[in-house]
């Protein structure tokens, strides 16, 4: 399982969105990153990283409300492993299975489970049953078998229901790719209403040409415009020369790396408060006290801000009510978070021992 955990690191794909984040897997043959339909719904592209890439705009290129699936445009995935779809149905109860993704945001997270059913109906499609815990950000990954082959793609779990997740088999994957790639690499969807594929040069208008149901091509979306306190917050990032589109991580979230830090942005709207946290490095288990005593003196000399300790992370935050916020001082409050950020990270590790801060992998 170990070796197949390691194979996986450099497939797995991180997406994001203004509106979610969840989970993609790449897939040579097609050269397409897979992931669920419901992760990228209502956007033209979507944000997506991993071990192999760097943090990217990806066109989405298809979409099908039905099995749930969409497919993703990727620059250069040369560098990434090929692994095979076990598209044969030959899953057996019991069988032992590991749901592979993202989440809650973490960066890689395998867990083991074994399936429950093999044919789990609704509707039309066939799903299959496994208890691998599946949690937001899940949606999207791939489920594996112990030969390492992909068997289906998590999809859907049910609320409250301790672990009882589905995945869509591997054979409608298969089937879907193969309708989609006669079509080389156009931007379409598939009709929720008859199940034909329609392309931007066979829709009329925003309507199925076969049945003239309403289709949703990611060509035609219109693409997100933030607005309020979160277009204030955005025009503060650009203006400090950061690309917003690839910054945003989901509802009032950005992510923004200066030099060697990484500061999350929050709006939590219910309390009108905006917070500002870099996670700068990890305690040394060694000669602790010089380091508390130099964060306690630079506590009184940083004005706006605070570094504080929490478990074994060392954070430098920033705290703004919203009625507080404008674009000059917004701007000078986050140019000084950003600046100090990257500045104490190297002094903590350099001088007093701390260590990098680096994403573990959770199975």
């Amino acid at each position: 399982m170990q070796e197949i955990i390691e194979k996986y690191k450099d497939i797995i794909i991180q997406i994001a969105t203004p509106y979610s984040t969840g989970t993609g897997f790449y897939l040579h043959e097609p050269n397409l990153i897979i992931t669920n339909e419901h992760v990228i719904r209502d956007n033209r592209e979507v944000i997506v990283e991993g071990t192999k890439i760097k943090k990217q705009l990806s066109k989405v290129l298809f979409t099908d409300p039905k099995l749930d699936l969409a497919f993703l445009e990727i620059k250069d995935g040369s560098l990434m492993p090929s692994i095979d779809l076990n598209g044969k149905n030959d899953l057996i109860v019991g069988e032992t299975i590991l749901a592979i993704g993202h989440p809650f945001g973490l960066k890689f997270t395998a867990t083991k489970g074994i399936i429950s059913n093999t044919l789990h109906k609704q509707g039309d499609i066939n799903y299959l049953q496994h208890d691998a815990a599946l949690n937001p950000g899940n949606s999207g990954g791939p489920l594996v078998n112990t030969q390492g082959e992909i068997v289906g793609v998590n999809t859907f779990i049910i609320k409250n229901g301790n672990n009882i997740g589905f995945s869509l088999p591997a054979s409608y994957l298969i089937q879907t790719i193969q309708e989609y790639q006669k079509e080389n690499g156009k931007v379409g969807a598939r009709c929720y209403s008859c199940s034909n594929m329609v392309f931007e040069d066979t829709a009329e208008e925003n309507y199925c040409p076969h049945c003239g149901s309403t289709i949703e091509l990611a060509s035609r979306v219109e693409e997100y415009e933030a607005i309020g306190i979160p277009k204030t917050i955005e025009s503060i990032l650009e203006e400090l020369g950061h690309n917003v589109r690839l910054s945003r991580r989901g509802p009032n979230y950005w992510e923004i790396t200066q030099g060697s830090a990484n500061i999350n942005i929050t709006y939590y709207e219910k309390n009108g408060l905006i917070t500002g946290d870099a996670y700068l490095c990890l305690l040394p288990k060694v000669n602790i006290k010089p380091l508390y005593e130099y964060i306690l003196r630079q506590n009184y000399e940083i004005e706006g801000l605070t570094l504080s300790i929490k478990g074994q992370d060392i954070i430098i935050s920033l705290l703004i009510y919203d009625r507080y916020l404008n674009g000059e001082t917004g701007l000078k409050l986050f140019e000084h978070l950003f600046e100090r950020a990257d500045f104490y990270d190297n002094i903590l590790v350099e001088q007093y021992g701390a260590s990098w801060k680096e994403e573990g992998t959770n199975s």
